[in-house]
Formats: structure tokens, C-alpha cells, sequence
């Protein structure tokens, strides 16, 4: 492409179905680009193939671009605690963008903006990342706490010392008066 190209415009087929406020930042199609479906980037998160919604930028746990693949790593919600979700790594997925144009910036972007305040404490039988993101449309932060491959999800010293560390690390994001 050269200098002033742009991507073409999605087209009306592979467009998902977009909220009233949302609009389309970046999408590529998925392998061949012959019916394999379309990765899709939004102001208010990512559209997959396959999945009947979007995943919100605060639900991505991780996002890796390889140059040529994309791979999503989703939260999979364990349990709604005082203040916080409790989550686990969801299943990887892999997809191919042969031409990905922003797509990968913009997934970068969105992921790394969501995130407000990330601290990885070892708890007892494991460890976790306490986090607090920024969702769209909602004022505040959301808190989670990512539990690492491995730690258990019913031990409940371990589930007292999630809420301990959250209300700390709320305590000390806190404004101040």
C-alpha cells in the first residue's frame, strides 16, 4: 500500500453486530480471507470469529502478536467476590491475519489503556495478579483478581488473602481529598 492507502471499508457481510455507540477502529480477516471471518476491533472491545459478542477490552487477559498471528487470551469468570471477580485464564485463541494493517496496534493499545493498576503477589498454595480496568460506559474501576495456572480456586485462605489484597491495593488507589 502506499503512503495515503487505506484498507478497504469492512464489508456489510463480516460487519458484527455493532452497540449504537460503537464504531469499527481496525479489523483484518482470519486466514485465507475466504470465509475464514474477520477479527474486528471497536471502540468498546474485539469482535472473534465464531463468537456471538464482543469481548470487552477489560476481558482480555493477554494479547500476543506474533507478526503473522493473533492470539487472544480471554478472563473466564470463577466467582463474584466482595468488590472484585475472581478469574482463570480462558482457552488461547490463535488466528491468522495475513493482512493485519492496525489491527494489532489498536488490540495493544486498547488492552494496555484498560488496565489501571497490576500487582502479582504469591498467595498461599499459588499466586494471582490483582488488577483494577477500565471499562467502557461504566464510571470507576473494576477490580479482578487473575489466578495463575495452578492456584486453586476453592481454598478459602487463599480466597481471604484475595480480599485482603484488593482492599489494599483499593486503599492505595484511592483519591485523596
Amino acid at each position: 500500500m502506499g503512503l495515503f492507502s487505506r484498507k478497504p471499508k469492512l464489508p456489510p457481510a463480516d460487519r458484527p453486530p455493532l452497540a449504537a455507540d460503537e464504531r469499527v477502529l481496525a479489523w483484518a480477516a482470519v486466514g485465507n480471507g475466504e470465509g475464514d471471518g474477520v477479527v474486528v476491533a471497536s471502540n468498546l472491545g474485539l469482535w472473534l470469529p465464531g463468537r456471538g459478542h464482543r469481548l470487552g477490552w477489560h476481558d482480555i487477559l493477554k494479547a500476543v502478536w506474533s507478526g503473522r498471528e493473533l492470539t487472544v487470551t480471554p478472563a473466564e469468570p470463577v466467582a463474584e467476590r466482595d468488590g472484585y471477580a475472581l478469574l482463570t485464564d480462558g482457552p488461547a485463541e490463535t488466528y491468522l491475519l495475513l493482512d493485519p494493517g492496525e489491527l494489532p496496534h489498536q488490540v495493544r493499545a486498547r488492552v494496555t489503556r484498560s488496565v489501571a493498576y497490576t500487582e502479582h503477589h504469591r498467595l498461599p498454595g499459588g499466586a494471582a495478579r490483582v488488577a483494577a480496568r477500565r471499562v467502557a460506559g461504566v464510571d470507576g474501576l473494576t477490580w479482578t483478581v487473575r489466578l495463575d495456572p495452578g492456584t486453586p480456586v476453592d481454598d478459602d485462605t487463599l480466597l481471604a488473602e484475595t480480599d485482603r489484597l484488593v482492599g489494599v491495593a483499593r486503599a492505595a488507589t484511592a483519591p485523596v481529598d
